[in-house]
């Protein structure tokens, strides 16, 4: 378990390579999504619905909200969390790709 600890935390990634008692081990996989959110996706189902550690994911990565269990998507305190921690430059950036996107359907429609 100590490998595996001090291996997540140079890179969250490594709990890719973990054991599956490893996976669902919260204190590893606390770890893991402190460096990398995107992680969650890597941890078992039991704790991908915890609420501490889907927490912790999204506030390093607001996307990890989609490796988070059906009720943890519906709880509002998470969302809430997820949707606060959105970068507005992420924001703008996807908003000036669909609105180029809708200029283009739009000129193909013509």
């Amino acid at each position: 378990k100590e490998i595996v600890l001090e291996a997540v935390r140079q890179y969250g990634g490594a709990l890719n390579y973990a054991s599956e008692e490893l996976k669902g081990d919260k204190e590893v996989v606390l770890e893991a999504v402190r460096k990398k959110g995107w992680t969650l996706e890597y941890a078992s189902e039991e704790l991908r619905g915890d609420k501490e550690v889907v927490l912790e994911a999204i506030h390093n990565n607001p996307e990890a909200l989609e490796f988070a269990s059906d009720n943890l998507k519906s709880d509002r305190d998470v969302v809430f969390e997820s949707v606060s921690n959105v970068r507005l430059d992420v924001l703008l950036c996807k908003r000036e790709s669909f609105i180029r996107q809708r200029t283009v359907d739009c000129r193909i429609k013509e």
